[in-house]
């Protein structure tokens, strides 16, 4: 269980390497290398699954839901899974992909199974930091192991369809808890240099303020852009934010009275 979980957080913290190395978003990139029309259908639907990643009853819903979605608002989603082969380019001509397509690439060779060719215009409601943490959020080996390939996809499609009909998403929606553990280890680690900062250093003197103003960069960036940023962004849930809150001023307080304890026994004594 243990090794699972720190499995999980390697998962979240190497995000941006795992994605600069695997992921280049360019529209209908994964699409370039190769052109086999004859693997595709011969009527066009939104949903090629090739791999057999989907279950019939889960891909004919989410066929339907795709096929509505862009009746009611033109946004043009599809979904790719392949494994040993891909059609390639086939697939822009196949399915007229333009600059108001999504298109989401299920292959099972990689360690995230997670790619998108996504058009120009999309980036003006989801930009690229979204589209990194949507494949690594859904797409990582973990995640998939838990839910399963098909769930993987559709949930990550159930995302920019709900991004997509409501303006637009800076950041995925939700807050998973290993990465709401990150968020509480680093308000935590804020509160304790916060703590540290203040301990005072001349004689009569109760809080050090000016050392904490002077080291506010650092305790200010833990707590308020690691810890708090990620909660308030993905979630309007109170109970994250107030256990990080508390989580930093524990910190702080653990961090400050304890050598002054310690410095009060050592003198008693």
């Amino acid at each position: 269980m243990q090794n699972r979980f720190i499995n999980k957080i390697a998962v979240i913290l190497s995000i941006c390497l795992i994605s600069v190395a695997s992921w280049i978003l360019t529209p209908y990139s994964s699409a370039t290398a190769v052109n086999n029309p004859e693997l595709l259908p011969a009527e066009v639907t939104p949903v090629v699954d090739l791999a057999n990643y989907i279950p019939e009853l889960q891909e004919q819903s989410l066929i339907e839901t795709i096929e509505k979605f862009e009746v009611e608002t033109g946004w043009k989603l599809r979904v790719l899974t392949q494994y040993e082969k891909s059609p390639g380019r086939a697939v822009i001509k196949f399915w007229d992909l333009d600059n108001q397509s999504v298109l989401l690439v299920a292959d099972g060779k990689g360690g995230n199974i997670l790619a998108f060719s996504v058009g120009d215009d999309v980036y003006d409601l989801l930009p690229r930091t979204f589209w990194i943490e949507l494949q690594t959020r859904f797409g990582n080996m973990y995640y998939v192991r838990d839910n399963g390939e098909n769930n993987a996809i559709v949930t990550a499609m159930d995302t920019v369809k709900n991004c997509l009909a409501k303006g637009g998403c800076l950041v995925v929606p939700g807050l998973p808890q290993e990465q709401w553990i990150l968020t509480l280890v680093t308000s935590i680690v804020g509160g304790v240099i916060f703590g540290l900062a203040g301990l005072p250093r001349k004689e009569g003197q109760v809080f050090a303020w000016q050392w904490v103003l002077i080291i506010s960069p650092l305790w200010g960036i833990l707590f308020l852009a690691f810890g708090m940023g990620p909660v308030l962004t993905r979630t309007s849930d109170w109970l994250p934010i107030f256990r990080n809150v508390i989580g930093f001023v524990l910190g702080a307080l653990v961090a400050y009275f304890s050598p002054i304890v310690n410095q009060q026994n050592t003198s008693e004594t």
